[in-house]
């Protein structure tokens, strides 16, 4: 029996495992796909058919899951090929619209800049799509180590770990690499490190991914971009040699040399991501307080740098920092990044004029403090933070501590442990319905006569 502390730290994750699919459960996914792919698109229209007729109406009509639950309901009694599909996914496909256009319209609301909003959901097309369904409990069972979900799809599952508990729901899709996975979401909770007094700054650079106060946690450019450029290259004049002309059906060898691209893109994604969470995980595990600079690397994609910004992939590394601490329970504090290569980390005076690139070397002109440019920005984490530097390279900051001068408040993560991951996803049969909800029953239309008479 937990107890309460325990109780009040759970969370969700998620478990992705490898799904082993023969060929008649393939056929059936990709036709619970075609179905809720319709739906989808359904819903696309109906939402953009009652924004136009809501312009000029004196009485609004909203088009919310309810109002999609009735049409779908009514589609389902007039249709046989979308009844003979599971209800489950088709709801949650709905829910999942539902979401996807609650967050547009609050960003809208918001008067967020466009390039910052999320779009309102378009339409999916079968060749561009990847299948992706969800399940409720009532969906799906694990029996006998295999996922039987609703539809009498029996699918085997490659258990590489254990679950810690038994799963709320479950999402199947499809990379692009034409494997299948499940992905579960389970309560979880957070499992505390012993405390080690130890406190870091972390500072995100190009030459080198991290720069940190304790040189034996910095971390080097993996540059598994670089190392696999060559055979990428290989790959893309393979297909730029034989890409189809507009209108004509690709050929074996394109498809055969895109498989191949897209293979090693997920490698070299894979690798990124296996060698952050080992340096998150060594960070986290020696080091109880942790100031990460709150850096955003969008803007490097504009700059000469772009290229070697991305191969580092500083944002990804930043996630799989936050995330390993909160579910073990350490205290991460993300930091503005604001001057913080035009601060001295001794005693908090700040530089006329900003640093050229060119320049590695940050010499103090108020106390005469030098050391490595990138290292004193990792001290300023520190003391922005609040804490004291003084373990870091055997330096300590003299000076008063600026927190309150320069940074009035520093974010602290909470300490439940959540993650999660979304995947929109392809493919349906090319046979299917032509009929859409507005001719599926009287739902849509007793919704679309009261938005006309308004």
């Amino acid at each position: 029996m937990t107890t309460p502390e325990v109780e009040r730290e759970a969370g969700h994750a998620r478990y992705a495992y490898r799904l082993r699919v023969s060929s008649t459960a393939r056929a059936c996914l990709e036709a619970e796909w075609a179905r809720c792919r319709w739906v989808w698109n359904e819903c696309v229209a109906v939402s953009r058919k009652v924004h136009a007729l809501n312009r000029d109406a004196v009485e609004k009509v909203t088009c919310g899951p309810a109002q999609l639950d009735k049409m779908l309901t009514g589609a389902r009694a007039t249709m046989t090929w979308l009844r003979d599909g599971a209800s489950v996914p088709q709801q949650q496909t709905i829910r999942d619209f539902a979401k996807s256009r609650n967050k547009a319209i609050k960003d809208i609301k918001a008067g967020l800049p466009v390039r910052q909003r999320a779009g309102m959901p378009r339409s999916r097309r079968k060749r561009e799509a990847l299948p992706s369904l969800n399940y409720t409990r009532r969906g799906f069972r694990l029996r006998d180590g295999r996922l039987h979900v609703a539809g009498g799809i029996a699918l085997t599952v490659v258990w590489s770990r254990d679950l810690p508990h038994d799963p709320t729901s479950v999402r199947l899709y499809r990379d692009s690499l034409g494997h299948w996975y499940a992905s579960f979401v389970v309560e979880t909770c957070s499992e505390p490190l012993p405390a080690t007094g130890a406190v870091l700054g972390v500072d995100w650079g190009v030459q080198e991914t991290a720069i940190t106060t304790s040189d034996a946690h910095d971390l080097p450019h993996p540059q598994h971009g670089k190392t696999a450029a060559q055979r990428l290259a290989r790959y893309q004049r393979m297909m730029a040699r034989r890409k189809p002309a507009r209108g004509q059906a690709a050929s074996r060898g394109y498809r055969q040399a895109q498989q191949q691209a897209a293979k090693l893109h997920k490698k070299v994604a894979r690798r990124r991501q296996d060698t952050a969470r080992k340096w998150a995980k060594r960070v986290v595990t020696d080091h109880d307080v942790i100031a990460v600079e709150n850096f955003r690397p969008k803007f490097l994609a504009k700059t000469t740098l772009a290229r070697k910004a991305a191969d580092a992939a500083i944002g990804a590394t930043k996630q799989a920092l936050i995330e390993m601490g909160r579910k073990h329970d350490r205290d991460i504090r993300l930091v503005n990044p604001a001057h913080t290569t035009m601060d001295c980390a001794q005693c908090g005076a700040r530089a006329k004029h900003a640093l050229p690139l060119s320049e590695r070397t940050y010499t103090c002109t108020a106390c005469g403090a030098v050391s490595p440019r990138d290292k004193n920005s990792a001290r300023v984490m520190l003391v922005r933070a609040g804490l004291d530097p003084a373990g870091a390279d055997r330096v300590r900051a003299g000076g008063p501590l600026v927190p309150s001068r320069r940074e009035p408040g520093i974010p602290v993560l909470q300490t439940s442990f959540r993650t999660g991951r979304m995947s929109s996803q392809k493919s349906v049969p090319s046979s299917g319905p032509s009929s859409s909800f507005s001719s599926s029953g009287p739902a849509l239309r007793t919704l679309l006569t009261a938005v006309d008479t308004g």
